[in-house]
């Protein structure tokens, strides 16, 4: 049935497609991402309330996520990766709680802006179609009461003959059936080998299954680089909310705009990167996935998904806020103050509780260099965290081999007597030459049934 245009003009006012809006701002997508209904809510307004035709990417990051007027979109795309999450929560809730909605909003790409158009009309059911049912049930009972008795046995013919043409179709259908599972299974083990194999599936798919999506948040090695030029550490709170510029005063004039300059730009590790590209393998499709920045990250994500955290603490302050859970602690001196980090040569593995003959910290050599792995529960949600730091890049990487290689969760399972991994921490002691990883080795581990305390 199709709405009068008067009708179509109401669902689509100013004033309804404000509602519209503010529905989707409180519904549950929303719940827990303050910023993203910030976003929703500035942009809504910049339409519907001022009439804005437009709206720049620089804006957004200047009035919503507080960034410098000045700071660069080529380098910083925090505006850029929360409108995708918002499409996505904007997606998910007409298709939900919103199903009803005869007006469907969405951000279209290359915008900014909300767009709104009326819902689809779904194809008339039969009981709407314009066939007459009752004449079509009297027509055919005068037909029935017109037939002779001659003519009944060709009925009785052509009955088998549909019946044995049924046959056919269902045993095609059948063999159909049985042919895509086998094409379905194939397909399974060409884009996820690692389902076939006993100790990955073990750990990955309890981890992935946890909730619909997993963040993998890379290093920043620019925030790295400035600690390690101005000799000073800073707390996750100075990183978050980007205080840490303002904390270098006492630095020359020419060292503070250096330092700017490489604050300006989002600089990543090789290695750091080469591991996150072998778990979004996990996932080809890119479905349940998403790569980030630990810049660019948000706790709102952290609330909600899985997490994987590639890197220490110095080139990614996310670790802090699980550092304390942790036995394992990958540390380092810059100034008179020790704190994690991933790639100095002063770095240490500070072993918080020694067991038996475990020692209380490992020190890496020039052949010689550790690693640790967590696989934590996240307090805050019901997701889990895997935290991945070694005393150099490359030592993170054979962290990251470890988590994906078939022999040694096998070795690590048979070592705990447990077909099932449970939460744990692993310090792997690895061998190198020339940088190359060469073998790796579990020097110590911990493992909680129940998650840490």
């Amino acid at each position: 049935m199709n709405l009068s245009t008067s009708n179509q003009e109401a669902l689509l006012s100013g004033e309804a497609c404000w509602s519209l809006l503010e529905r989707v701002a409180a519904s549950s997508q929303m719940k827990k991402a303050g910023r993203l209904r910030n976003l929703l809510l500035y942009v809504g307004r910049r339409s519907l309330k001022e009439g804005c035709l437009e709206v720049h990417e620089k804006e957004i990051g200047v009035e919503v996520f507080g960034r410098q007027e000045t700071y660069d979109t080529s380098v910083d795309n925090i505006v850029r990766s929360n409108v995708s999450d918002l499409r996505k929560r904007i997606d998910r809730y007409f298709s939900t709680e919103g199903l009803t909605e005869p007006v469907i909003m969405e951000i279209p790409r290359g915008s900014y802006l909300p767009v709104f158009r009326l819902r689809p009309i779904a194809p008339a059911s039969m009981a709407d179609s314009s066939i007459d049912i009752d004449s079509v049930i009297r027509n055919g009972h005068q037909t029935l009461t017109a037939v002779s008795p001659v003519s009944a046995p060709r009925a009785g013919a052509a009955t088998r003959f549909v019946m044995f043409g049924l046959s056919i179709a269902c045993l095609v259908l059948a063999i159909g059936c049985v042919s895509l599972w086998i094409l379905n299974r194939e397909m399974q083990r060409a884009f996820y080998p690692w389902k076939y194999q006993p100790a990955v599936a073990s750990l990955w798919s309890d981890f992935l299954n946890s909730t619909p999506e997993t963040d993998v948040v890379l290093p920043d090695m620019g925030f790295l680089l400035i600690q390690r030029i101005s000799n000073k550490p800073f707390s996750f709170n100075a990183y978050f909310n980007h205080l840490y510029m303002s904390q270098l005063q006492d630095l020359s004039p020419d060292k503070r705009a250096d330092l700017s300059q490489i604050d300006a730009r989002s600089l990543g590790a090789a290695n750091g990167f080469n591991l996150a590209l072998r778990f979004l393998a996990l996932d080809p499709l890119h479905k349940n996935i998403q790569l980030y920045s630990a810049r660019d990250y948000m706790p709102d994500l952290l609330k909600r998904d899985n997490l994987i955290l590639i890197g220490g603490l110095t080139a990614n302050p996310w670790v802090e806020l699980f550092q304390n859970r942790m036995n394992f602690t990958v540390s380092t001196d810059i100034g008179s103050i020790s704190i994690p980090n991933t790639d100095t040569s002063s770095s240490t593995i500070t072993n918080r509780s020694p067991m038996g003959n475990e020692q209380p910290t490992y020190t890496r050599s020039d052949s010689v260099e550790y690693c640790v792995v967590a696989y934590l529960p996240n307090p805050d949600s019901n997701g889990k965290v895997i935290l991945i730091q070694g005393t150099v890049q490359e030592a993170t990487e054979a962290c990251g081999e470890f988590l994906l290689s078939e022999d040694q969760l096998a070795n690590f399972q048979k070592m705990l007597h447990l077909t099932k991994l449970p939460y744990f921490e692993v310090l792997l002691k690895t061998s190198q030459v020339k940088d190359t990883p060469l073998t790796s080795s579990i020097e110590a581990y911990r493992v909680y049934p129940n998650g840490p305390r």
